[in-house]
């Protein structure tokens, strides 16, 4: 696919997901690119695998399958590294982008030989920081803008912020800290993609 990306998402059922596919398509719509945001149904069962897709391009999408050599991974459920090849197909000039409290360092044995990008982020933390729950979607959303870059962080702020006060009109708390859990993300990361990206330049 020219001019575009292409990102697969790996969770469990009930964490989110597929809604985060979905929010990511929507907001790269409303910057006037075009999109695809789609799931990939197994066992629908809370706590199941679960395999979502999105494709963001500025030109006309054609393609309709499954995504097999995605540029990004995101993987919400840091247990999936043991039972799923969460890099199969993925570029080495994309990158992986895990829900753990640890370093990329301390999980290289579980990424198959992948010589590309990792980066990790503690979306339970952030989430629970910001929000008072475990919702790990928002901060995985924020965070895989952040590394691919594929719109500015104040055009994803805006329109997330404009989506949140339509969904949560009642609730300006949950609004509040859903922003709070998307800027928290942006800052936890710049260090190591400004630190990938000097290595690279």
């Amino acid at each position: 696919m020219n001019n575009g990306i292409e990102i697969r998402w790996h969770g469990r059922g009930g964490q989110g997901a597929k809604t985060a596919a979905l929010l990511l398509a929507d907001v790269a719509f409303k910057t006037g690119q075009y999109v695809q945001g789609f799931p990939e149904y197994g066992p629908e069962r809370m706590g199941a695998p679960i395999t979502a897709y999105n494709r963001i391009s500025e030109d006309k999408i054609r393609i309709h399958s499954n995504i097999y050599t995605p540029d990004y991974v995101v993987v919400v459920d840091e247990t999936l590294l043991d039972s799923v090849d969460v890099t199969a197909g993925l570029k080495k000039d994309g990158a992986i982008i895990i829900n753990t409290p640890k370093s990329r360092d301390e999980l290289k044995d579980k990424l198959n030989g992948y010589e590309g990008k990792v980066y990790t982020v503690d979306a339970r933390h952030i989430s629970v920081k910001t929000l008072g729950k475990n919702f790990p979607n928002s901060p995985m959303l924020a965070a895989v803008v952040a590394v691919s870059n594929v719109m500015p962080r104040d055009t994803f702020i805006r329109e997330m912020r404009a989506s949140y006060q339509h969904k949560f009109a009642k609730k300006p708390e949950v609004i509040d800290g859903n922003m709070e859990a998307l800027e928290m993300t942006f800052d936890t990361l710049a260090e190591d993609i400004d630190k990938d990206m000097s290595m690279t330049a």
